[in-house]
């Protein structure tokens, strides 16, 4: 208890290492609400999903929170749904199993700029006759603007933007500006309040008709959306228990192994030691990046693969060395000979006597060598050779690189998962180099 109580006592001499120490926590804490809110599945399916999954978000959108900063206000995405509000729609019978389903959309626009897209969506049952509806714009200031006429079928999609015949309507420009422009000044919002009036009619007894109108904003939640229309909080989240489980177990099983094959190698000494060294020095020369690049490409993409990979090179590497040198002189001392008189087994002598001595070095090293470990993991997902299933910072770098993110004014999309590797990396290396000083007492004066 003493030893631990003066190792606190060391630590509160280093701010650093509580900074380090905080950022590794919340880290940590950011990884646990991910796991608890978006299970894996979920997030798999998210992840991977395409418009079908992503149909209400709009694409390439800024974080929500960039508004604060900005003088002119970005639109936020507007979702009204009858399934979810059925004030929304009136349905009055006509007689013979005809009935009129009329649907209202009315939302008020104070945004500075446009909508990025507009759609609607409708469902419908039937047994053979199609729903009809007729849809018409109402702007704030009273003008009527039609739409279009269509039948509806199980599940149909109107994509307004897309409508050249309503741009034709709106002096030429797309629909999404067009019908929000006001009419003195077209590169202006007319702000008010707007409708958007559906006229339905259902002909078979027992037909139903829901509609639901997005007009998609320019900002999205706290971290925005990409080209598919992701919510790129998804793999922000989901990155940090992937980037901190792939640190800390490379970290954990290449760090231990190394420890263990150097203390025995030193102890057995001869074909023990020879072998685990000529290894070493294969090892040593080999490049880890390309062959985990031709792991990536002619064996598997899964993280796990790739994990063990890097462990495997991780035991023989340079760190295996500089074990040895210690344990040479830990197998030296007196406590050792004494072990040996009174007939400790091998085993017991390398796990109970000499690796406990060299624990304290251990610890500053493991702490370091974790944000290497992430950081080797998001180059390999730049690299498009990352986990083909599970969303990491990397992947989102990876994206943003090929859709041309920063050409594109997207910064957000890059800058986000960088600085959340940097933050990672900066929390270890903090709380590493003060544990370093501790136990370390020739660098306590640096």
């Amino acid at each position: 208890m003493n030893k631990i109580r003066n190792f606190f006592e060391q630590l509160r001499s280093y701010p650093s290492a509580f900074a380090g120490l905080a950022v590794i926590v919340f880290m940590v804490c950011m990884a646990i609400y991910a796991i608890i809110a978006i299970p894996y599945n979920e997030a798999v399916r998210l992840w991977r999903g395409g418009d079908n999954v992503w149909l209400e978000t709009p694409r390439n959108a800024s974080p929500a929170w960039t508004n604060y900063f900005r003088k002119d206000k970005l639109p936020e995405t507007i979702v009204l749904k009858t399934t979810e509000d059925p004030s929304l729609k009136t349905v009055v019978p006509l007689g013979g199993g005809v009935s009129v389903n009329d649907m209202v959309f009315t939302f008020d626009y104070h945004y500075d700029g446009f909508p990025s897209e507009l759609s609607m969506f409708f469902t419908s049952t039937f047994k053979s006759a199609r729903p009809n509806v007729s849809i018409k714009w109402i702007t704030p200031d009273g003008r009527e603007i039609r739409l279009t006429d269509m039948s509806i079928r199980n599940s149909e999609s109107y994509r307004i933007s897309q409508d050249n015949s309503v741009s034709r309507r709106v002096r030429g420009l797309a629909p999404e500006v067009g019908l929000f422009a006001d009419p003195n000044d077209p590169s202006k919002v007319n702000k008010g309040t707007y409708k958007v009036v559906v006229e339905g009619l259902v002909f078979e007894e027992g037909s139903t008709l829901d509609g639901s109108l997005v007009v998609y904003g320019q900002v999205h939640g706290m971290a925005g959306t990409d080209h598919r229309r992701r919510d790129i909080g998804v793999a922000l989240l989901w990155g940090t228990p992937v980037a901190l489980s792939f640190g800390l177990l490379a970290a954990v099983g290449s760090s231990l192994t190394t420890m263990l094959l150097a203390a025995a190698a030193v102890w057995f000494g001869g074909w023990v030691d020879n072998v685990i060294r000529r290894i070493n020095e294969i090892v040593m020369i080999l490049p880890t990046l390309p062959i985990l690049i031709m792991v990536g490409l002619f064996y598997s993409r899964s993280i796990w693969a790739i994990l063990g990979v890097v462990i495997l090179l991780g035991i023989f590497g340079s760190g295996i060395l500089t074990y040895r040198s210690m344990f040479l002189q830990v197998k030296e001392s007196g406590y050792i000979d004494a072990a040996r008189a009174y007939g400790a087994s091998s085993g017991r002598i390398i796990l109970r006597y000499m690796i406990p001595k060299v624990i304290p070095v251990l610890i500053p090293q493991f702490v370091a060598q974790v944000p290497n470990y992430v950081f080797l993991e998001a180059t390999l997902a730049v690299l498009g050779l990352g986990d083909p299933v599970l969303p990491t910072w990397g992947k989102l770098l990876n994206d943003a690189y090929t859709n041309g993110a920063l050409f594109t004014g997207h910064y957000y999309w890059v800058l986000e998962p960088a600085v959340l590797l940097v933050i990672t990396g900066l929390g270890f290396a903090m709380l590493g180099f003060a544990l370093d000083r501790i136990f370390n007492p020739r660098l306590r004066g640096l």
